[in-house]
């Protein structure tokens, strides 16, 4: 029902913008330069005062129905007065898989009498939504019509609520990113009342495994971060080798020495690869590059795994040279010609031009990119997941298996083990350090862009 109400709300606006514009030369008797606003802006006005309301109604609606509704049924549970709340987490799990046809034993009296009521509370607040969106949505249609006359200023009331929106979109990604920042500090801060700080920082064994009895002393895990920091260095560091000459040198040929019909092909092309997936990469990286690489490597005579930080930085280079390019060839091509023509002039060769002029000045846009991969390279995920390997250690053999913090993000929060364990928890401290050097990264680049862009 949600989709459809969604659907009459959208018709609705784009019918009362159809009117108002209608209405507004309609008002002016046909003469538009008699109207204050084009009636383009008084449709528009009159689509927002009728979707807007009725769709943030929707939002907060669906927002808050879930609780409302757990809360309800739970209170009609005798046995949810005494229960915990995980305990009242499985019942209300239990009511919606039963409310949903998905029954795998027979439920209890109670469950059953849940149920209904859970099937009823959501009919009715279906119903109830329904009503009260409808008819916010044609009183505002209404009065958007309504406003409607010569000297309404229309396009100011559009405007206003377009920036209303902008400030609202703004808001919103401030509050999510500050949300994950506290959601990593709070769990990060639990991992660190049980692990000692110093030993995480500092330990060189990454075993993160936990004791299942009391007397088990192999299960006593080991939570040293700098093996898998090193793995994560280890595979950026073989990525920006692959990408950074590459994705400088075709980025100037292409600014520089191609011809136009040639850029105008092979750009949209490289670019492409942006726009494939991580998953397909890694794909790629564990069924071609791997087994090539292990078997090069064992035709030298060493001793190569079938997971090697070579593979996966390989193929993480490949996927990051579209984003070197692409902001090299930005930063090239927004020198002005006028340097260029002057070097020229001068008697310099086109290729003492290109180094001692144009990549000179483009240098902050260049370096901004260089660093802005790399954050995407330390941030990858499906690649190293599928070709990097699980073991985390600290060795400079290309051709053996590393591990990184996203693969061990993955690794421990797979699985059924206790949220509030070390190894569960571990996965938050790791993301806070991942989240940490990627800000000072972007930081360093957003600095030296800054730095140098009034130089030239």
């Amino acid at each position: 029902m949600t989709g459809a109400l969604i659907l009459f709300v959208l018709a609705l606006s784009f019918i009362s913008a159809l009117i108002a514009s209608k209405r507004a030369v309609f008002s002016a008797g046909g003469v538009t330069e008699k109207v204050h606003s084009r009636p383009i802006y008084h449709g528009l006005n009159t689509a927002i005062w009728a979707g807007a309301p009725a769709l943030l109604i929707v939002l907060v609606w669906l927002f808050a129905q879930s609780t409302v509704i757990d809360s309800l049924v739970v209170s009609t549970i005798p046995s949810a007065a005494t229960a915990t709340p995980s305990e009242q987490a499985l019942m209300m799990s239990e009511v919606r898989q039963n409310a949903a046809g998905r029954t795998f034993k027979e439920p209890s009296e109670e469950i059953r009498t849940a149920t209904a009521a859970y099937k009823s509370l959501q009919t009715t607040a279906a119903w109830a939504m329904a009503a009260i969106v409808a008819a916010v949505a044609v009183a505002g249609a209404a009065l958007g019509l309504r406003a409607i006359e010569p000297r309404f200023r229309a396009r100011h009331s559009f405007e206003r609520a377009v920036t209303i929106f902008m400030l609202f979109s703004s808001l919103v990604a401030i509050v999510t990113t500050a949300g994950i920042v506290a959601s990593l500090i709070f769990e990060a801060g639990h991992f660190f009342a049980k692990v000692p700080v110093t030993e995480f920082l500092f330990g060189l064994r990454w075993e993160p495994q936990i004791a299942m009895r009391a007397d088990q002393v192999a299960g006593q895990g080991a939570f040293g971060v700098i093996p898998v920091i090193f793995g994560t260095i280890l595979i950026s560091l073989i990525a920006m080798i692959v990408a950074v000459p590459i994705g400088i040198l075709s980025a100037i040929y292409l600014t520089e020495y191609s011809p136009r019909s040639f850029r105008a092909v092979v750009k949209p092309l490289l670019e492409i690869l942006a726009g494939v997936p991580t998953v397909v990469y890694g794909f790629f990286a564990v069924l071609t590059v791997a087994p090539a690489i292990r078997n090069f490597g064992l035709f030298l005579g060493l001793d190569a795994s079938p997971n090697s930080s070579l593979a996966a930085g390989l193929v993480m280079g490949i996927m990051i040279i579209p984003l070197i390019s692409s902001l090299a060839d930005d930063a090239l091509a927004a020198v002005p010609r006028a340097m260029r023509d002057g070097s020229l002039a001068l008697g310099s060769t086109k290729s003492e031009t290109i180094k001692k002029v144009l990549i000179p000045a483009a240098l902050p846009g260049i370096v901004g990119g260089v660093l802005l991969a790399l954050s995407r390279a330390i941030g990858e995920t499906m690649i190293v997941v599928m070709a990097a390997g699980l073991i985390a250690k600290i060795t400079l053999n290309p051709f053996d298996s590393v591990t990184t913090v996203t693969v061990q993000i993955v690794t421990l929060l797979t699985g059924d083990a206790e949220f509030d364990n070390p190894k569960t928890l571990a996965a938050f401290a790791l993301g806070l350090v991942l989240f940490i050097i990627t800000l000072i990264l972007n930081i360093i680049a957003l600095q030296t862009v800054r730095k140098y862009r009034e130089k030239y």
